[in-house]
């Protein structure tokens, strides 16, 4: 318990949607091996559905919820699907390509998530997208991890395993935080963190002015 947590995406179950979308990527059975793997060695896996393609792949969310919880997978997280800047031309390219008959509704949607546009990158919602199509989504996916027993949070990091590597030279000292010294700095609320403060050493000491 404890070790550092692995995030897997897994974007569709569909080997054939695969192959066209993800090409020269693993495979979706692969990753799942992937999951079973790391947690068979005790490590802790985020299975992510990302991006989830409105129109495309939303409909799977439950399959691959499923499979994943099976794989041994502890939680999961959704993202949705935005096109920024030359994203949008080159995925509706491969839309008309491989998926002619759904183009026109998958963009629709796509805008329907992301306030008219295809992109929408407001904080706070440029992860999962607003409007009814979001909310339906983001609906189906909390139900489906709270059924699979996927809607919770991974287990916190236990620091205290890891031991700092030791060099006979002394370089990577330099990243080891070193005790901080505080002194007084004029300026009336006026706070200036020194170098030293960020872990790197000035001669023996490390201060910060406050």
């Amino acid at each position: 318990m404890g070790a550092a947590p692995a995030n897997i995406s897994i974007t569709t179950r569909d080997g054939d949607l695969a192959r066209v979308m993800e090409q020269r990527t693993s495979t979706p059975a692969a990753r799942l091996r992937a999951i079973a793997a790391l947690r068979a060695a005790g490590v802790p896996v985020r299975v992510m559905i990302a991006p989830v393609i409105p129109g495309l792949t939303d409909l799977e969310i439950p399959a691959i919820l499923k499979a994943a919880q099976e794989a041994g997978a502890t939680a999961a997280g959704y993202v949705m699907l935005r096109l920024p800047l030359t994203g949008a031309p080159v995925f509706s390219e491969w839309l008309e390509r491989t998926q002619a008959t759904r183009r026109d509704k998958v963009l629709a949607w796509i805008r329907g998530v992301r306030e008219g546009q295809l992109n929408a990158n407001a904080f706070g919602t440029r992860m999962r997208g607003s409007g009814e199509i979001a909310d339906q989504i983001g609906a189906m996916f909390r139900a489906f991890a709270r059924n699979y027993g996927l809607d919770r949070e991974l287990p916190p990091l236990d620091a205290a395993q890891f031991t700092p590597p030791q060099s006979a030279s002394g370089q990577l000292r330099l990243w080891l935080r070193p005790p901080v010294r505080r002194v007084r700095a004029g300026g009336r609320g006026a706070r200036i963190v020194a170098a030293a403060a960020i872990g790197l050493r000035i001669g023996s000491n490390a201060f910060r002015c406050e």
